[in-house]
């Protein structure tokens, strides 16, 4: 027997030291590592996958963790259960777990380890070794090279390197080629082809992302293959500000032709629908137009910040974002909660004040408004969720069963921050008790208190921990903060964020502009968490203020912002504005008949048309206002509904005052085109209406305009801000 182990072991390291080279690493090892060797060849495999014995349940009774995050529970499940049966220390080549997925026996997950293969050598090794626990080895980091590669062509190749950081028992360091047992999955596979060395080839142009996983660490590869033949120099793309530099950047790497400057009666409903949720008057179109100084827009911007409907809209857009609504906080607790909102936004107050009020008030919630935020969560863990959410814009959830399967954070990460606000009650009075415990699944017993990614704070009591994590979130230095604040800020001003969706951030999921996500985040923490200098900045640049036309070789572009991108109106807005259109008052509750939708503090407020629009009910998370605008209901409602027809057939309303049998019809057209789309009507357009309404007795001059007008605010260029 002993011949027998000593032939096989020489055996083993024969083989492999003639295949190992192939992952870069020419030398034997005396000892197979579990941890750092044999988990990746399982992952690489996929036998720790989500399909396969990496599901909750596990596959044929055998259970791995989830791409081997608890490999301490896998060296169990692999060495130890059912009397060791998976592993014969005495003939590696027997045991279960090389036979099976070598198809020595049958094998449900078919053939997963070739024979004669670096895996099958490393794990039959790790076994003649007698199956060690480990050796103390920890993986630090994984570098991959390159980090984005611009290929002139689709069917154009590269290959991916990827090295680890592992940090040894003795206390040194090393680096080691890990690039054969890295697992490669395209973020879209019909764009890219990644095989299981590395190699990348483009199926299509554009630009792409492979991501890169090795044990808990993972990484992206941007891919660019231009789009189109723009050969622009930089003089010749406008630049206003520092958004312009990478925006443009961007433009030059996929030679995308970019939009002229849109005109001053697009800019101006743009800009008045983005910053106050208003459609502008006639007049005031027609005041910027005439003006003919060069800083005109600017100074548009600035007298629409300084008017109240900037405080109604944006303070509509934090309820959204902190699911403000009476259900859960009683109307008296959403009423003071928007409140304070209306109040922070009205004085500009640093969002790195408002995280600390939120996350550190406590008191009389009908009183104290920032005392709500703790309210909307059901309990501790909900609250770390909404915490990550909010201010971190990263999906902390997915670590709660199990170690984020794309990204960083663990279920220490998850529950440590849980722990934080286990002591927290929550009612009417929000109190911080003694002490409070969230049960850390993993080892049944009560979660050390963590900030995600950064410490455990085990000695320090619940109020001093929470001022920890303040202190954290709120710094400067913070990687996450900032990111998420001007990513969402964009997303509202442009169409989509740089990062999509704007509570995903992750290393495999990369911004499309991630130097200019950096530098807005860099920027935005130099100017203290000032919500409006962002604002300002973005609307500054040329990108913001592109047509949103098409030109020839930029009609496909969705996300690079070589034109300014369409997207239907929000649901308050949208209401707000055919109120406007049609001078009929929209009756929202009990509220007076003035009250604007952009102006309500609560989601339970009742309103048929919102409803059917697709408000956000705030009972979750928000989806973007554009999915909602664009929905079914949207579609139904506009064209069947009653609630239109009743606001243009409303005899107290505009059209009934406009019509008068003086006034031609080519002056009502215009009047009308400019009251709805902030532009007059062409001459084609003249033509068609007047046609149209010649086809009409003049008894039935009121209906043909009424249909006239349904048509109107049923159009793309009206139900859209373009």
């Amino acid at each position: 027997m002993i011949r027998f182990i000593l032939v096989t072991t020489l055996l083993s390291a024969s083989a492999r030291s003639t295949e190992l080279p192939e992952s870069g690493d020419k030398s034997p090892h005396s000892k197979v590592d579990f941890e750092s060797q044999v988990i990746p060849v399982l992952t690489k495999a996929g036998c720790n996958s989500g399909s396969c014995h990496g599901a909750a349940i596990g596959r044929g009774g055998f259970r791995l963790s989830l791409l081997g995050y608890d490999a301490q529970a896998d060296y169990e499940n692999l060495v130890n259960e059912f009397e060791g049966r998976r592993v014969n220390r005495a003939h590696p080549e027997k045991s279960l777990v090389l036979r099976k997925p070598s198809m020595d026996v049958d094998h449900e997950g078919g053939l997963r380890l070739q024979p004669d293969g670096d895996g099958f050598q490393i794990i039959r090794d790790w076994i003649a070794a007698g199956a060690p626990r480990g050796s103390g080895r920890r993986l630090v980091k994984i570098e991959v090279s390159p980090k984005s590669k611009w290929l002139a062509r689709p069917d154009e190749q590269f290959a991916v390197k990827v090295l680890a950081n592992f940090a040894e028992a003795d206390n040194q360091q090393s680096i080691e080629d890990v690039t054969r047992w890295a697992v490669f999955t395209p973020a879209d596979p019909a764009s890219l082809k990644v095989d299981s060395r590395g190699t990348v080839t483009p199926l299509r142009r554009g630009q792409n992302v492979v991501m890169v996983r090795f044990l808990g660490e993972v990484a992206a590869v941007t891919v660019t293959v231009p789009v189109g033949e723009s050969t622009a120099k930089p003089a010749e793309r406008p630049r206003a500000n520092f958004v312009d530099e990478h925006i443009n950047r961007a433009l030059d790497e996929l030679r995308l032709p970019h939009s002229p400057r849109a005109s001053d009666a697009t800019f101006v409903r743009r800009a008045f629908l983005d910053l106050i949720g208003t459609l502008p008057d006639p007049a005031e179109v027609d005041a910027f137009a005439s003006d003919t100084a060069s800083d005109k827009r600017a100074r548009l911007v600035e007298r629409l910040i300084a008017r109240p409907e900037f405080v109604d809209l944006w303070s509509y857009k934090w309820g959204d974002l902190l699911r403000i609504e009476s259900r859960r906080l009683q109307p008296d607790g959403a009423a003071a909660f928007h409140r304070w909102i209306r109040d922070c936004v009205a004085e500009n107050t640093p969002l790195d004040v408002m995280a600390r009020e939120m996350l550190l008030s406590l008191g009389d919630s009908h009183q104290v408004g920032p005392a709500n935020f703790s309210r909307v969560p059901n309990d501790a863990r909900t609250h770390a969720e909404h915490i990550s959410r909010v201010f971190l814009g990263v999906r902390l959830q997915c670590a709660n069963c199990h170690n984020h399967p794309l990204d960083r954070w663990t279920q220490d990460d998850y529950h440590g921050l849980a722990a934080m606000f286990a002591p927290l009650e929550r009612g009417r009075e929000v109190k911080l008790l003694p002490r409070g415990d969230v049960i850390h699944p993993k080892t049944g017993q009560p979660a050390t208190p963590r900030i995600p990614g950064v410490e455990f704070l085990v000695d320090l009591k619940p109020e001093s921990q929470r001022e920890r994590l303040v202190s954290w979130l709120t710094s400067p230095d913070n990687p996450f903060v900032a990111r998420a604040a001007v990513n969402r800020i964009w997303r509202e001003l442009m169409g989509r964020g740089l990062v999509e969706p704007t509570d995903d951030h992750r290393a495999t999921n990369p911004a499309t502009h991630p130097e200019l996500l950096d530098a807005l985040a860099h920027d935005f923490a130099d100017h203290r968490f000032d919500v409006r200098h962002t604002i300002r900045t973005i609307v500054a640049s040329e990108a913001y203020q592109r047509s949103s036309r098409s030109v020839a070789g930029n009609e496909a572009d969705d996300r690079f912002y070589s034109k300014w991108l369409v997207r239907p109106l929000a649901p308050h807005v949208l209401v707000d504005a055919v109120v406007k259109v049609t001078g009929v008052p929209e009756k929202l509750g009990d509220l007076p008949p003035e009250t604007a939708a952009i102006s309500l503090g609560d989601s339970r407020i009742p309103s048929m048309p919102l409803d059917l629009l697709g408000r956000c009910a705030r009972d979750g998370e928000c989806s973007p206002a554009g999915v909602a605008a664009g929905s079914l209901p949207l579609t139904l409602h506009t064209i069947n509904g009653p609630w239109l027809n009743s606001k243009v057939e409303d005899r107290s309303g505009r059209l009934e005052n406009m019509l008068s049998p003086e006034k031609p019809d080519a002056q009502l057209l215009t009047e009308l085109y400019r009251v709805a789309l902030c532009r007059p009507p062409s001459q084609r357009e003249v033509d068609h209406w007047q046609t149209t309404l010649r086809d009409h007795r003049p008894s039935q001059r009121r209906e043909a305009y009424q249909d006239f007008l349904w048509a109107l605010m049923n159009a793309a260029e009206f139900c859209c801000n373009h």
